[in-house]
């Protein structure tokens, strides 16, 4: 409806293309960090060599005891199978709502999802003598989930015991600098 404008004396026609409508600014808060679980267990176990990006086959309620964050990767690994990589290990905890009519297995083996030359390459690693592949996290990517595989070299427990000796040290120098510089 045109409404009169005192200065300039004549009738003007609202535009609503830059009107403020309070329910589009009210976004949903989103989750800043993708990850849905680590396996810090893998760091200090192993020396992680090399890193690839695998999609999983998932069904629905796995996702949804994802989106819920109820995963354990601590003693998962990654083994070669027909020329197929699965995920073996990695518990997933069913929901008590989601899953009521479904058998669910929360340690199922599952497929990872890679290319060829990532497959030739992890099963020519994994055939050398102390070398495994491991699961080191799990995260989104949009809607998809992706599990951060690693190949990886055992550790003996004296390189276990210099990688917390070299931690501790760390975390020593960065107590020394943040003194020093305070004063």
């Amino acid at each position: 409806m045109p409404r009169y404008c005192p200065l300039y004396k004549e009738f003007s026609v609202p535009d609503y293309r830059f009107t403020y409508n309070a329910r589009m600014s009210k976004k949903k808060p989103k989750n800043s960090s993708n990850q849905i679980a680590s396996n810090k267990r893998a760091n200090f176990d192993y020396k992680l060599l090399d890193d690839f990006e695998a999609g999983m086959s998932l069904t629905g309620w796995e996702v949804k005891s994802l989106r819920a964050g109820k995963v354990q990767l601590t003693d998962s690994y990654v083994i070669m199978k027909n020329g197929e990589a699965y995920l073996l290990g990695a518990q997933i905890t069913p929901l008590a709502t989601a899953s009521t009519h479904f058998v669910t297995d929360p340690t199922r083996t599952r497929k990872l999802l890679l290319h060829k030359k990532e497959l030739a390459r992890i099963l020519a690693a994994i055939s050398q003598k102390g070398q495994t592949c491991v699961c080191t996290g799990l995260y989104w990517k949009g809607h998809l989930v992706k599990a951060k595989i690693a190949l990886a070299q055992g550790k003996q427990e004296h390189d276990k015991r210099d990688t917390t000796k070299e931690r501790d040290w760390n975390r020593q120098k960065q107590r020394i600098v943040r003194n020093a510089v305070k004063q």
